[in-house]
């Protein structure tokens, strides 16, 4: 079983910062890409950001310059610094993982529960 634990959401006031974690735990043989998505209530989720194993970053233009990913390969542990944050910001974030897993011997995506980030004006 694999799973994707998240944590450092919270609130926030306007211009404030907060850094979220996330840790893929189980019977991993091996992660590719991590990243986080984030939604609003109505709307679809959408790409806040993404790093190969490499290093190699997708950033959404909404928080670039603002918004800086990582992840620790030994650890199997993304992160997400987000700084000057925005009231339009407030969002469930949730993380994400391309893992090959020894129980189902494949490539699959696994998500988190989402952690709440809301952003006081």
């Amino acid at each position: 079983q694999v799973q994707l634990a998240e944590s450092g959401g919270g609130l926030v006031q306007d211009g404030g910062s907060l850094r979220l974690s996330c840790a893929a735990s189980g019977s991993i043989v091996s992660i590719n890409a991590m990243g986080w998505y984030r939604q609003t209530p109505g709307k679809q989720r959408e790409l806040v950001a993404t790093i190969t194993r490499g290093g190699s970053t997708v950033i959404a233009d909404s928080v670039k310059g603002r918004f800086t990913i990582s992840r620790d390969n030994n650890k199997n542990t993304v992160y997400l610094q987000m700084n000057s944050l925005k009231p339009e910001d407030t969002a469930v974030y949730y993380c994400y993982a391309e893992i090959f897993a020894i129980v189902s011997s494949r490539w699959e995506d696994y998500w988190g529960q989402g952690t709440q980030v809301t952003v006081s004006s």
